[in-house]
Parts: structure tokens; C-alpha cells; sequence
């Protein structure tokens, strides 16, 4: 995985700090990282809770010491690591859970949008040949834009961004319509029930 080599084992974390930002070479680095990698996977272990999320975040870890180290003086590097890693796994919590929350938001922004109306959708064929023929009725009695947009969302099953980009409508105009629409068609079906 990391850099193994007899050269030079017992060369100091600075001696390897020292050698890395003078000649850029990472075969030091690797060294240093080799001597701490059971404490920088313990440390993502601990925060992150997943073994291959803690596996990635430790080779993170690795790379980000390749940018950050030459431009740092640090000298108590084992320490610092540590901070370094913790730091990292809760940043990485952080966007995890911001991800989570807008992806929470929009599930429940679509099931807002998406309802779905018992009445327009029975079960049984007998009952479905009936509603849906006082449905076409009614939706035929809709303003123009609440009928294009009630009849390709029920009959013809197109999701909202499809009638938008058909009828060249925005998003939230072909939701009201819609949603009005379904208001008044329910109104208008249980008048002709």
C-alpha cells in the first residue's frame, strides 16, 4: 500500500519532513506516513464508523499530506496528523449529512407535487371505464392551460418537466396548473358523481 524501505527507518519525523519538502520526493513521505497509518485509519475508523469509508479516507489523508505538507512547518507531526485526520472525517460528516438534508428536502418537495387521487384511480375496470369518462367531461370544462396540463399529467402520464418543456410552460406554472386543475376536477366530479 505505502512505501517500505530499510534506508533510513530510523531517521526522525522531522529528518523525513525535511527531506520530503527539500526534494519533493515521496518515498519520505511514505516512510512518515507508514508510521502512522494504524493511528490516521483508528482516527476515521472512530469518526466515519465504515471500514472502506475509513480505508479511503486514510489514502485522502496520504494525498492531501502530498499538498499540504510542504507548504506547513510542522513540528509535532504526530500530533498534527491527528488533527489533520479528525478534521478531515468531519468534514467529510459534514457534507454527508448536508447531502442527506437536501436530499431529504427534495423526496419530500416530490411528494408534495405528487399526489395521487384515489378517485381518479380506482381499481376495478367498471368503475375505472365510468370515472374516466366523467373525468374527460370534466376536465374538458378546465381553463385551457389547467386541461393541457391535467390531461398530459393523467392520461398521458408525462411528469411535470415534460409537459414544461411540451407546452414550453416554467416548472412551477405546470405544477399550479395542475394542481388547480386536480381542485377543480375533483369539484367537478363529485358535482356530476
Amino acid at each position: 500500500m505505502f512505501f517500505r524501505s530499510s534506508q533510513n527507518d530510523n531517521e526522525s519525523d522531522d529528518g523525513l519532513i525535511h527531506r520530503f519538502q527539500s526534494t519533493g520526493d515521496l518515498e519520505y513521505l511514505g516512510k512518515l506516513f507508514d508510521r502512522y497509518i494504524h493511528l490516521v485509519y483508528g482516527v476515521c475508523l472512530k469518526y466515519l464508523k465504515d471500514r472502506e469509508l475509513s480505508q479511503d479516507a486514510t489514502m485522502q489523508i496520504f494525498e492531501k499530506l502530498m499538498v499540504e505538507l510542504p507548504k506547513r512547518e510542522v513540528e509535532n507531526f504526530k500530533p498534527w496528523l491527528h488533527v489533520m485526520s479528525k478534521n478531515h472525517c468531519l468534514m467529510q460528516l459534514r457534507a454527508q449529512k448536508s447531502k442527506l438534508e437536501r436530499e431529504g428536502k427534495l423526496w419530500k418537495e416530490q411528494e408534495e407535487f405528487m399526489e395521487n387521487c384515489f378517485e381518479l384511480h380506482p381499481n376495478n375496470e367498471e368503475a375505472l371505464e365510468k370515472n374516466l369518462d366523467k373525468m374527460k367531461k370534466c376536465i374538458d370544462q378546465l381553463k385551457t392551460e389547467q386541461k393541457k396540463c391535467v390531461s398530459l399529467f393523467y392520461l398521458d402520464e408525462k411528469c411535470y418537466q415534460e409537459i414544461s418543456d411540451q407546452l414550453q410552460l416554467e416548472l412551477k406554472k405546470v405544477k399550479s396548473y395542475i394542481q388547480n386543475g386536480k381542485r377543480n376536477l375533483k369539484i367537478c366530479m363529485e358535482q356530476n358523481g
